[in-house]
């Protein structure tokens, strides 16, 4: 076969005909040049892509010493204070947990409004609230129907990483590549997962944004249910504020 299109070709050749047409060869041209500039450009986005992971790096390693620091102060002067025969009081908590615990009957317009507000629309669903003297109003008319308390950086890290989705156009997306942040919340500083998490956690100045970034968390049941729904917390039920026993209730649920 391969002896026959030699032959051919010779032929061609001898004939003054190109073995090749024009318009293949422009053809295979055009195809190289779009291979070759497909490739330069590759090339820039794995290494303008290089940079930015080394920097996201270095982001968290600083981040995971502000926490740990932080951690160390609260030790420091818990220590401090048990010593001099007082008590350490901790800073008033700035961030909130709120899960809804009740579906949608038997529910008085103000609580039913406020769950709304929250974007707390179905049973399970959670979200995170910046804690001040309106949100701390709101969270008291809703809460029988809603459980509440303060997270800690596990339960923020592992919401985020295993439930978190994004807002995008209005649309709920998978938060499966930096860039879904980048894009939503660059113009804040925010362009990956850990600066995500340090701003939720932290209530930095972007918190609303962030927030409002992360589509709410739709979480299943708590495993090994609950224990009395229309009782509060501290009376052996569960709706209310639990404080740090939040992170447990969470764990449990994630």
């Amino acid at each position: 076969g391969n002896f026959t299109t030699l032959l051919y070709t010779i032929k061609f050749e001898e004939m003054g005909v190109p073995a090749k047409p024009a318009s293949l060869v422009k053809k295979e041209t055009r195809a190289a040049e779009i291979a070759t500039k497909k490739s330069a450009a590759a090339k820039k986005v794995a290494a303008l892509k290089a940079v930015r992971q080394k920097e996201i790096i270095k982001r968290t390693a600083k981040y995971y010493k502000q926490y740990e620091a932080a951690d160390r102060e609260e030790i420091r002067l818990s220590r401090e204070a048990k010593a001099n025969g007082n008590y350490y009081v901790p800073a008033e908590a700035k961030l909130a947990f709120v899960v809804r615990l009740r579906g949608v009957n038997n529910i008085p317009p103000k609580p039913r409004k406020i769950m709304k507000l929250l974007r707390l629309k179905q049973i399970n669903n959670g979200v995170f609230v910046k804690l001040n003297k309106a949100s701390k109003e709101m969270l008291r008319i809703a809460e029988p129907y809603i459980a509440y308390g303060y997270p800690n950086l596990k339960t923020v890290r592992e919401l985020i990483y295993k439930r978190g989705f994004g807002k995008v156009n209005g649309e709920r997306v998978v938060i499966n590549d930096n860039s879904v942040i980048e894009q939503a919340l660059g113009k804040y500083g925010i362009v990956c997962m850990e600066d995500l998490i340090h701003e939720i956690f932290t209530v930095g100045p972007h918190f609303k944004q962030a927030n409002n970034f992360l589509w709410h968390f739709k979480l299943p049941c708590a495993r090994g249910g609950l224990r009395k729904i229309n009782n509060h917390f501290v009376e052996g039920g569960d709706f209310g504020n639990r404080e740090h026993f939040i992170n447990s209730f969470v764990r449990r649920m994630n």
